[in-house]
């Protein structure tokens, strides 16, 4: 007698970052499209805390909490196969399944910070039947015998927000959710220095640097910016819709991250049109290699040299061979590789 499943697929979805949500919706609506019946948890928002060990074995317990539910409410029909988010959501498991982590914590949790994490995610790397990296990068960040046989490489999809604008208003956009990971003081000091060379008004009718995902508030306590600070206008957090269509009206995107996971940030940006201003931060950065294509005097340590070449000098055409370089990022493409590759190899 064939045995009914409750879902397909269950997707174990961390959800910890605007990203990472963003990224297990993606997954979801494209095993949908390719005929799965896909169940999501995902574990309640959780408190901030002081360190990385302990904020990572939070939503480790949190993400095992949340998948024994299911599983309890699932025990006589459970779901075919299993999808773990991260390599944190999975380092608590209690059943085995495949792990899908933009890096892994021998990347990104260097020293102290990934004591426990480390040798533990060695061990669910080898456990693991599938193994689902973001990019060609991340796989390269795997520990030494964690299964590059059993490898797929899944990227999460980016699309435009909308045509590509021949004007726009908008001089420069940042995003610094984490200011400190994601450079801002380093793009901030390099905007005040391009501002100083252009002189009183800093640039064509005060040109402004935009930074988003973060309060002024925070900014004014971490000292990284003035009360009056000219030039730049903090937006605080705004909805998907909001940032996209401010990258739709930019001439450049600037960020200076200290290390790079994926970027997803960075691909919408190119994806609407924006020229990327980026140093060459370590990690599986994903938009790094297009953007250094695309025009290498953006990319480096010299964000101010990168800033004033965008803004005075850039090169026609950016905008249209950034979209055609982002093609394996499309949805199409990643629907392809799930349908003929990834619902396969879970089910079988």
């Amino acid at each position: 007698m064939r045995r009914e499943h409750a879902a397909d697929v269950l997707l174990v979805s961390l959800g910890s970052t605007v990203g990472l949500r963003r990224a297990d919706d993606e997954l979801n609506d494209s095993l949908q499209r390719a005929g799965a019946r896909v169940a999501v948890v995902r574990p309640d928002p959780q408190e901030g805390l002081p360190t990385m060990m302990l904020t990572d074995l939070q939503w480790a317990r949190a993400a095992r909490a949340a998948a024994a539910k299911v599983a309890e409410r699932q025990a006589l029909a459970p779901a075919r196969s299993i999808v773990y988010s991260t390599t944190t959501a999975a380092l608590l498991w209690d059943h085995p399944g495949a792990i899908r982590f933009d890096a892994p914590a021998a990347g990104n949790r260097p020293g102290r910070h990934g004591l426990w994490q480390r040798p533990l995610e060695r061990r669910r790397l080898r456990q693991a039947p599938l193994l689902l990296p973001w990019s060609e990068g991340a796989a390269q960040e795997l520990p030494d015998g964690t299964g590059a046989d059993r490898t797929l490489v899944l990227p999460v999809p980016v699309e435009p927000s909308g045509p590509v604008q021949d004007e726009r208003d908008l001089a420069a956009v940042t995003y610094a959710a984490n200011p400190s990971k994601k450079g801002l003081d380093r793009v901030l000091a390099a905007w005040r220095q391009l501002r100083t060379e252009r002189g009183a008004d800093g640039g064509e009718e005060g040109e402004e640097l935009h930074v988003a995902g973060v309060s002024a508030e925070r900014l004014l306590a971490a000292g990284l910016i003035s009360r009056e600070e000219p030039g730049v206008r903090v937006l605080g957090s705004l909805a998907p819709a909001e940032f996209r269509a401010l990258l739709r009206r930019a001439r450049v995107f600037v960020c200076a991250p200290r290390r790079e996971d994926y970027g997803i940030v960075q691909l919408e940006a190119l994806a609407d049109g924006c020229q990327l201003v980026t140093t060459e931060a370590p990690g599986p950065y994903a938009a790094l290699p297009i953007a250094r294509e695309l025009d290498p005097r953006l990319v480096g340590d010299d964000l101010v040299a990168g800033l004033r070449a965008a803004l005075a000098d850039p090169l026609p055409g950016y905008a249209e061979r950034a979209r055609a370089a982002l093609a394996p990022f499309s949805r199409a493409a990643v629907d392809r590789i799930v349908a003929e590759q990834l619902l396969p190899r879970l089910l079988a």
